[in-house]
C-alpha cells in the first residue's frame, strides 16, 4: 500500500511523496478529460483496447465536422496523459493514426480508452531510489500488424537502474519484409534513445556504466546486430539502422535475447489481455496511490 505524504503539481502532473520514492500522476487532468466529454459516470473497463478487434481506416461511418473536431481534441488530450501513463501509449498511438478521417469505430475505441482511464484514475509512474545507474532497454515489434498498410508497430522501454525514464509506441515508417527486420528497426530506435540518454547523463556529470543493455525477443535481430554477414536476405535492411552493429562492436551496447513472455515492452506494440496488462503495468513501475 502506497501512502501519500506530500503532493504538488507541475504542468498538470502531480508529484506525490510515497514510502519509497515519488509517484507521478495526472489524476486531475484525467478527470478533466472525462468531464469534457461527459463520461465521468461511464462504465469502467479493465483494458484500453480489445484484443479481439483490430482497427482499420475503412471501418465505420465518417464522423461529422463537429464530432471529428471533438475526436481530435480528445485524442490530443490523451497524448499528454501518456507522460505518466505508458500503459495507454499503444492505444493512444493507434487512435492517433485516424485523425485525418475518424469514423464511428475509431470514436468507440477512444471512448474505450476513456472508460479504462475511469478504471485506473489514480495510477501513476513510481520513481524510487536505486543503487544502479545502468541504462537498460527492452524493444519489441509487432510485424505487419497494421491492416491497412501492413507496417509494423515498434516500441521500447528504457530504464535507468530500476526506474522507467523513456518509452515509445509508434508505427514504423516503412514496411518490413520479415519479422527480423521489424525487430531490428525497433532495436535501432531503442539504441538511438539509449545513446541520447547516455549523452545526457554524461553532460549532467552523472557517472553511469559505459555499456548499456538492450533486450529483445527475436533471435534473428540479436544475431544480426553482432554479425554483418548473418544472412544474404537481410541486405535489404536500410543502412541507417546498421549503426547498432557499431555500438555492439565498440562494446558500448550489449544485446541479449529475452523470451516473449518476459518482454517488458510487449504492451507497446499490441493490445493485451487483462492479466498481461497487469504484468505490463507492474513491470513499468505503474502504481496507485490507494
Amino acid at each position: 500500500m502506497l501512502s501519500r505524504i506530500l503532493g504538488c503539481y507541475f504542468l498538470g502532473i502531480e508529484v506525490s511523496k510515497i514510502r519509497d520514492g515519488i509517484l507521478l500522476t495526472q489524476e486531475k487532468y484525467a478527470r478533466d478529460v472525462l468531464q469534457r466529454v461527459n463520461m465521468m459516470d461511464c462504465k469502467p473497463v479493465a483494458t484500453p483496447l480489445s484484443t479481439s478487434e483490430k482497427l482499420s481506416a475503412h471501418e465505420g461511418n465518417l464522423l461529422g465536422p463537429r464530432d471529428a473536431t471533438t475526436y481530435r481534441s480528445v485524442v490530443g488530450a490523451l497524448q499528454y496523459l501518456t507522460l505518466t501513463r505508458p500503459d495507454i501509449s499503444f492505444a493512444v498511438n493507434k487512435v492517433c493514426q485516424y485523425l485525418h478521417a475518424p469514423t464511428t469505430i475509431h470514436w468507440a475505441a477512444v471512448k474505450r480508452i476513456l472508460r479504462y482511464l475511469k478504471h485506473t484514475m489514480k495510477i501513476g509512474l513510481r520513481i524510487c531510489k536505486t543503487s544502479s545507474l545502468l541504462v537498460s532497454a527492452f524493444s519489441d515489434a509487432d510485424w505487419a500488424g497494421d491492416l491497412d498498410d501492413r507496417r509494423s508497430t515498434g516500441g521500447f522501454a528504457v530504464f535507468l537502474g530500476s526506474n522507467l525514464i523513456s518509452w515509445s509506441a509508434r508505427k514504423q515508417a516503412t514496411v518490413s519484409r520479415s519479422s527480423t527486420e521489424a525487430e531490428y528497426k525497433a532495436v535501432a530506435n531503442a539504441t538511438a534513445e539509449v545513446m541520447w540518454i547516455q549523452t545526457l547523463l554524461y553532460e549532467l556529470g552523472i557517472q553511469a556504466p559505459k555499456t548499456a543493455k538492450l533486450w529483445c525477443d527475436n533471435i534473428g535481430a540479436k544475431y544480426l546486430s553482432a554479425n554483418p554477414v548473418f544472412h544474404a536476405r537481410t541486405k535489404h535492411i536500410e543502412v541507417d539502422y546498421h549503426f547498432v552493429r557499431e555500438r555492439v562492436a565498440r562494446k558500448l551496447l550489449v544485446i541479449d535475447y529475452i523470451s516473449t513472455k518476459d518482454q517488458v515492452a510487449d504492451g507497446s506494440t499490441k493490445p493485451l489481455s487483462v492479466r498481461q496488462l497487469e504484468m505490463f503495468k507492474n513491470n513499468l513501475n505503474l502504481r496507485s496511490l490507494d
